[in-house]
């Protein structure tokens, strides 16, 4: 079982940047952020696998940086050059296995980042 909880959330101007915290309970080889915005399907952002091998959706690649550290069990979204369609509730997402592209299982409550033009 992994316990996640995110924080960092909040409001910022087009252009601007944020920075999204998730503390976990475990050390999960799979974590991942994902999305949702309202009226829309939830989105994979970016992907890292045993805190080293990262990939993004092609709609953040290049703006956000996703990274993690052991040591004080924590991940990060590090996202620059914030546009108004990133406006959503941002998840924190774990899995208890190397399938990395699968389903995940664990998730945090969420954490809202709304970005205005």
């Amino acid at each position: 079982q992994v316990q996640l909880r995110e924080s960092g959330g909040g409001s910022v101007q087009a252009g601007g940047s944020l920075t999204l915290s998730c503390a976990y309970s475990a050390s999960p080889y799979c974590m991942a952020w994902f999305r949702q915005a309202q009226g829309k399907e939830r989105e994979r952002v970016a992907t890292i696998e045993g805190l080293s091998r990262t990939s993004y959706a092609d709609s953040v690649k290049g703006r956000f940086t996703i990274s993690g550290n052991s040591a004080k069990n924590t991940l990060y979204l590090q996202m620059n050059s914030l546009k108004p369609e990133d406006t959503a509730m941002y998840y924190c997402a774990a899995r208890g296995d190397f399938y990395c592209s699968g389903s995940y299982t664990f998730w945090g409550q969420g954490t809202q980042v709304t970005v205005s033009s």
